[in-house]
C-alpha cells in the first residue's frame, strides 16, 4: 500500500508538506505527476508548484534523475528498506481544480498533489493529514480504524477533493444515502449567512438530489455517500464533479440577482447529476485516463451539453422553479448561442475536441471563432429531446438506457455508440445527428420549439448595430469585444483602444455611447492606442436583436400542448 501523508500545520507559509511511503516492488520506479484533473479539460502543468522533491531509502538518500518536467527516475539501492519521497506543494491559486492554503481554509485538488507511483496505480493508497488546530478534515473517502482515509488505488485518490478548517458540517439524507453539506467563504459566517438567507437551503438541495436520481431512473445516487464543499465568494460561478462529491464556486452577490437563488441550485443540480453523466457514463476517452497529456474527447457535448440542457429542468422537476422561469433561463442560453457567431467557425464535434486548446483559453476574439461544447451541446440536446418526443421517445429514455448499457459497468461509450442509441428510436438521427456534430449550421430551432407550443422572439436593440463593446477601465473607456466582419473591425477599431469621443462629443460610459451611435453615415470616433491618437470612421449597421425571448405561441395545437407540459415534467415518454 501506498501511504501518502499530507503537512498543513504551518497554513501562513502556503505550503503543503508531502511525504509518501511504500515498500518498493520494482528496482527502478518511475514518479510522475499529473498534468490535468478530470472534468476540467485544460493542461495545467501542476509540477510548476511542486519544489524540494527528495528520495531516500531505509535513511540513505537516493537520486532523481528528471525524464520530462513532471517525471522522474528512480533507481533504488537493492535494499529491502521503505521508500520515502518527500516534497512540498505551494498552495496559491484558489479555484475547483488547484489548491489553496491560508490560515481560514486549505482545499487541495489531488491532481496537484499526489506523485503517481510505476506499478502502483491500481494498488491501495492510504492518506493521512496533520491539521492546525481547530481545522476539521471534509473528505469523501472511507476511513479505517486509525483514521486514515482508504483508496482502492491512484485514480481514486486524485477523483478525491480535500476541504479543510474550522468549518460546520450539516447532513442530510438523499434516499437513505447519507449526504454533507460544508461552506467556506473566506471568513467565518460565511455558512450562517447562507443558511440564515436561506433557511431551506439543505431541504432544496436534497429535493435536487432527489430529482436527479428519478430522472435516472434509480432508487439511490450511484455513490455511496456524498459531500458537498461550496466555495462562497464574493463573486464568481462554477464547479468539479467527482464520483462521490462536488466543489462548487458560487458568489454571494450572484444572490441578489432574481434568477441567483435558482442559478445557484441549477450548479447543484449540474454537478450531481454528473454523478452519472461522465463520473460512470463516460466516453472511452477516458477509461482509463491519461493524466499527462490531452485525450481527444469528440463526445464532450454529450458530457457536457446534455447535463447543462437538464440542469435547467431539475429545480422545475423538484417544485423549486416554474415552467415561466424555465422558458426564461432556456430563451436566455439560445440567446447566447444566436448571438454567438464563432458557431458558424467551429463545429460541435471540433468543439469538443479543441475544448484543450480553446474552450479554457478564451480570449477577447474567442466568441468569433468558437462555439462552448456546454452551449451548443445543450442546444442540441434541446433538439433532440423535442425531437425525439415526436416519436414516442425522449432525451430521458435514452440517457437511462445508455446508464444501463453503458454506465453501470463502467463501460466507455463511442460517439457511433451515442448515434445509435438516439437512432434506435428515431432513424432519421442516424444521418441527422452526425450532420448537428460535424457541420456548422444551426439545427431548426424555430420547428422544433413549435413541436411544443414555444416561439422564440427577437428583442431588437435601441441603437445602431457598432460591432463592439466596450467597459470602463483605470485609463478610461476601453474596447473589450470587436466583432468580426462588423462596423468596427472595418474601421480599424482593436480589442485595447480607449475610446475617448465619438463626433466630437468625449465618452466615459458605455451607457453614454449607445444613444450616439447612428446607422445613416459615417461617423467620427477618435481613440487612443499605444499612446497615440488616431480618428477612425466608423459606418453603423441598423439595429441588430440583442436578445431573445422564449415564448408560449398563443397558435399552439392541443398536440403541442400535451407535448409541453410532458417535457416540462421531465417525463420518461411523452404520452
Amino acid at each position: 500500500m501506498v501511504h501518502l501523508h499530507l503537512d498543513l500545520t504551518a497554513p501562513e507559509q502556503h505550503l503543503v508538506h508531502v511525504s509518501l511511503r511504500l515498500q518498493p516492488r520494482l528496482p527502478s520506479l518511475r514518479l510522475s505527476l499529473p498534468a490535468w484533473t478530470p472534468g476540467s479539460y485544460l493542461i495545467r502543468d501542476y509540477v510548476r508548484h511542486l519544489e524540494d522533491l527528495t528520495a531516500e531509502q531505509g535513511g540513505r538518500p537516493l537520486v532523481l534523475r528528471r525524464l520530462s518536467p513532471a517525471s522522474w527516475q528512480l533507481e533504488l539501492d537493492g535494499s529491502d528498506g521503505e521508500l520515502v519521497i518527500r516534497y512540498r506543494i505551494l498552495a496559491t491559486e484558489l479555484s475547483v481544480r488547484t489548491c489553496h492554503l491560508d490560515a481560514d481554509h486549505g482545499f487541495l485538488a489531488m491532481a496537484a498533489v499526489a506523485l503517481e507511483v510505476e506499478g502502483e496505480r491500481w494498488q491501495p493508497h492510504q492518506l493521512s493529514c496533520s491539521l492546525p488546530a481547530g481545522w476539521q478534515p471534509f473528505i469523501p473517502l472511507p476511513q479505517d480504524s486509525q483514521g486514515h482515509w482508504q483508496a482502492r488505488d491512484f485514480d481514486q485518490l486524485l477523483d478525491t477533493p480535500l476541504e479543510l478548517g474550522p468549518h460546520r458540517c450539516h447532513g442530510f439524507s438523499v434516499a437513505g444515502v447519507p449526504h454533507r453539506w460544508v461552506t467556506w467563504g473566506g471568513q467565518a459566517g460565511a455558512d450562517d449567512w447562507l443558511l440564515r438567507r436561506f433557511p431551506s437551503l439543505l431541504e432544496d438541495v436534497a429535493r435536487v438530489c432527489e430529482a436527479c436520481c428519478r430522472l435516472m431512473g434509480v432508487g439511490q445516487p450511484a455513490a455511496d455517500s456524498y459531500l458537498f464543499v461550496l466555495h462562497l465568494l464574493a463573486d464568481g460561478y462554477g464547479g468539479l464533479e467527482h464520483d462521490a462529491s462536488t466543489v462548487l464556486v458560487y458568489g454571494r452577490r450572484n444572490f441578489d440577482k432574481p434568477n441567483g437563488y435558482r442559478k445557484f441550485l441549477q450548479l447543484v443540480a449540474h454537478e450531481y447529476l454528473h454523478q452519472w453523466n461522465v463520473r460512470r457514463l463516460k466516453p472511452r476517452e477516458l477509461a482509463p485516463i491519461d493524466y499527462q497529456q490531452p485525450s481527444i474527447i469528440p463526445s464532450l457535448w454529450f458530457a457536457e451539453g446534455v447535463t447543462s440542457y437538464l440542469d435547467q429542468l431539475l429545480p422545475l422537476a423538484a417544485g423549486l422553479s416554474s415552467p415561466e422561469d424555465l422558458l426564461d433561463d432556456l430563451g436566455e442560453d439560445l440567446s447566447r448561442y444566436l448571438l454567438t457567431p464563432g458557431r458558424s467557425v467551429q463545429s460541435l464535434r471540433s468543439s469538443s475536441e479543441e475544448a484543450w486548446v480553446k474552450l479554457y483559453r478564451a480570449d477577447a476574439y474567442a466568441p468569433d471563432s468558437q462555439v462552448s461544447y456546454y452551449l451548443k451541446g445543450a442546444v442540441v440536446a434541446l433538439c433532440l429531446d423535442l425531437h425525439l418526443r415526436q416519436r414516442g421517445a425522449s432525451l430521458v429514455l435514452v440517457l437511462r438506457e445508455l446508464w444501463q448499457s453503458h454506465g453501470r459497468w463502467g463501460r466507455g461509450y463511442s460517439e457511433a455508440d451515442l448515434v445509435e442509441a438516439f437512432a434506435s428510436h428515431s432513424p432519421e438521427l442516424r444521418e441527422r445527428l452526425p450532420q448537428w456534430l460535424a457541420q456548422r449550421q444551426d439545427p431548426d430551432l424555430n420547428s422544433t420549439l413549435q413541436t411544443v407550443g414555444l416561439l422564440l422572439q427577437p428583442v431588437m436593440a435601441s441603437s445602431a448595430w457598432a460591432g463592439f463593446s466596450c467597459r470602463s477601465e483605470q485609463q478610461g473607456l476601453v474596447a473589450h469585444r470587436v466583432h468580426r466582419h462588423g462596423p468596427a473591425e472595418a474601421a480599424g477599431l482593436m480589442v485595447g483602444d480607449e475610446l475617448i469621443a465619438l463626433d466630437g462629443e468625449r465618452l466615459h460610459s458605455s451607457d453614454q455611447l449607445a444613444p450616439l451611435l447612428r446607422s445613416d453615415g459615417d461617423q467620427e470616433l477618435l481613440i487612443a492606442r499605444r499612446s497615440q491618437i488616431r480618428r477612425l470612421c466608423l459606418h453603423c449597421q441598423p439595429a441588430r436583436p440583442e436578445r431573445y425571448q422564449l415564448l408560449r405561441d398563443p397558435a399552439a395545437t392541443a398536440d403541442a400542448l400535451q407535448r409541453q407540459q410532458r417535457w416540462l415534467a421531465l417525463s420518461e415518454v411523452p404520452w
